[in-house]
């Protein structure tokens, strides 16, 4: 069994994706305690560390000779929803990252963070990253993955890195995209949204024939329980959603108007399986969500990761 060490785990997505891709978590590091009891709600027997990547660091050292080193590092530093501040904002982790890595010593690291990643003004940014990961001993790579390529029947383009040790890196190769596009939001959402009984569910069905807006879900300090922005709700709308607000249960029989989604619609939208809960209160609950790694894609790059990882380890053992 593979192992592996996830940082800022959020809500479990790409923890979860690793788990269907054969990996076993020695632990998953997250400061937010809404997430850290969704992690122990879902998964009782998971490690899950509640406390500051910075502080973790300061032991990593116990987890060293893992095979892979995972984190979802915080977005707003690389966001143009924000000021893109990168390295200079007090909310980037990468140089953290780095260090955990130096003293972890995986065999391979994976990363994801926003497509604002890889503009223009990051440029020398992502290249001295790539330069530290070398010194490290590994060969780093980074690619913009659409989760719609892959299963998920949303619009949200995601920044990977992923970074091999040199004497694996021939090894690895970008996951293919499905050959077929993914489910519409109707098809998607239909057994949910007639879960009560909505007379009007078939017809909604029907009007909702595209894939969904990137789901946004908001920070602590900005955001509630709604689909997003002004434009992002328009969007939901010609889907035939209400966006403004989240619903906390299915539409009615007699329900009428645009129907709005609930916590369990958008999760399902995000790649979640329907087992998976998320904990706490409406808001809490849906900025987990919003703010997860679509468990698909996931799933799909570590997989090619083990791949990797896995021939490297019959070729050593064969010779």
């Amino acid at each position: 069994m593979l192992t592996s060490v996830e940082l800022c785990a959020g809500a479990g997505g790409q923890a979860l994706g690793l788990e269907q891709a054969g990996f076993a978590h020695t632990a998953l590091v997250e400061i937010d305690k809404h997430c850290c009891n969704t992690l122990r709600h879902n998964r009782p027997e998971w490690n899950v560390l509640e406390e500051d990547m910075r502080i973790f660091k300061e032991r990593s050292a116990g987890f060293k000779g893992i095979d892979l080193l995972a984190g979802g590092l915080p977005c707003p530093p690389f966001s143009v929803a924000g000021k893109q501040l990168g390295e200079l904002d007090e909310r980037n982790l990468f140089n953290d990252a780095l260090d955990i890595v130096d003293t972890t010593r995986p065999q391979a690291v994976m990363i994801e963070n926003v497509r604002g990643f890889l503009d223009a003004v990051f440029h020398d940014y992502r290249e001295r990253l790539k330069v530290q990961l070398k010194k490290l001993g590994y060969e780093t790579d980074w690619r913009l993955l659409n989760a719609s390529d892959y299963g998920v029947p949303q619009l949200r383009p995601r920044v990977v890195i992923v970074a091999v040790q040199q004497a694996r890196s021939d090894l690895f190769s970008w996951p293919d995209p499905n050959p077929h596009n993914p489910p519409t939001v109707g098809a998607t959402l239909y057994e949910l949204m007639a879960a009560r009984g909505w007379k009007g569910a078939a017809a909604w069905r029907e009007q909702a024939d595209e894939i969904a807006p990137t789901i946004v879900g908001g920070s602590k300090k900005h955001g509630g329980p709604d689909l997003g922005p002004t434009r992002a709700r328009a969007a939901w709308a010609t889907l035939g959603v209400e966006g403004r607000t989240l619903a906390p249960e299915a539409p009615d029989p007699f329900h009428s108007g645009m129907p709005r989604l609930t916590v369990p619609m958008v999760a399902r939208l995000q790649g979640f399986p329907d087992d998976w809960h998320f904990t706490g209160a409406k808001t809490n609950a849906y900025r987990q969500v919003g703010n997860a790694f679509p468990p698909p894609v996931a799933r799909a790059v570590a997989t090619q990761i083990s791949k990797a990882l896995r021939q490297r380890h019959l070729h050593a053992i064969r010779a």
